[in-house]
């Protein structure tokens, strides 16, 4: 009986150790949620705001009894947003069906084609990957400047029709498919093309999901090159965009329009991440997992 009781106890104490370390564990992830989404909350919040009730808070108020659509209508009323909405559009579909078609084949040979220098190949390629991206922009942008292609799609799009990490990601997940299907096809007299159409990228779908929604929301918040390449206001992405329309549109004072110009910046982008999180995340794990 002794002997019961003191292993109830024991398991009593275990229960208590466990709750404790759930309740600290949900109490830092919840404060650390919090410190994420703030900045979001705060977004929206002076979007809702009237012009004259934000400029007459003395003390920043952490929520508002009396909230306004007119940010919003002015955000829409604004022609130019709607310009820049294709013009991002348009740049971010065609640099990532490009850089799609760039990589997949690239990644496919690393990982299953054998020819000479294929080790060394690789490795150069990773070392770009420790090339600081300013210079890489400094690069470009003399290219692009001596070519002409100064304020056109061509010039915002070549610089981004290729990803090294995107290589290696896709490479590494192509080699999780046993290489055993591969050697199969061959002896069947599949050619390359069709092995990788047919069963490679059915396979690892997940993970080329991940790699083109990545690449989409990289391309939708692009600001460094395109405010480079672009001073023609026709060209502006949204990125860019919004800075023209806060310097000649709604004005530097009216923080609470260009807050709502900024929610609907990013509603696709928070839109499409909701939607495919959990492709996202199964993508990055496989990708990130040999095995």
């Amino acid at each position: 009986m002794g002997k019961q009781n003191q292993y109830t106890q024991i398991e009593k104490r275990a229960v208590r150790q466990e709750i404790i370390r759930k309740s600290f564990t949900y109490l830092l992830l919840g404060f650390w949620m919090l410190l994420v989404l703030f900045p979001f909350y705060w977004m929206l919040l002076t979007s809702v705001k009237g012009y004259g009730a934000y400029n007459s808070e003395y003390i920043p108020a952490f929520f508002t009894l009396a909230p306004t659509l007119e940010n919003y209508v002015q955000v829409f009323e604004n022609a130019s947003l709607g310009t820049y909405f294709i013009n991002t559009t348009i740049f971010t579909l065609a640099t990532t069906a490009i850089m799609l078609v760039v990589i997949i084949p690239a990644a496919f040979a690393f990982a299953r084609i054998d020819f000479k220098g294929k080790n060394l190949v690789f490795a150069l390629l990773l070392s770009l990957m420790m090339i600081p991206n300013e210079l890489v922009v400094i690069t470009n942008y003399v290219t692009i400047t001596d070519l002409d292609l100064r304020n056109t799609f061509t010039g915002l799009i070549l610089p981004s029709v290729t990803s090294v990490f995107y290589i290696y990601l896709l490479k590494e997940n192509f080699e999780q498919i046993p290489l055993e299907l591969y050697k199969a096809a061959k002896v069947d007299g599949t050619s390359d093309w069709k092995y990788l159409w047919k069963v490679m990228i059915p396979i690892s779908m997940p993970t080329i999901v991940t790699i083109t929604i990545l690449k989409v929301i990289e391309c939708w918040n692009s600001y460094v090159w395109p405010r480079l390449v672009t001073d023609e206001e026709s060209m502006y992405l949204v990125s860019n965009g919004i800075q023209a329309i806060r310097e000649n549109g709604f004005g530097r004072e009216n923080i609470p329009a260009m807050m709502a110009a900024v929610v609907v910046v990013s509603v696709p982008l928070i839109v499409i991440f909701l939607i495919f999180r959990k492709k996202i995340m199964e993508g990055v794990s496989r990708g990130g997992t040999k095995g």
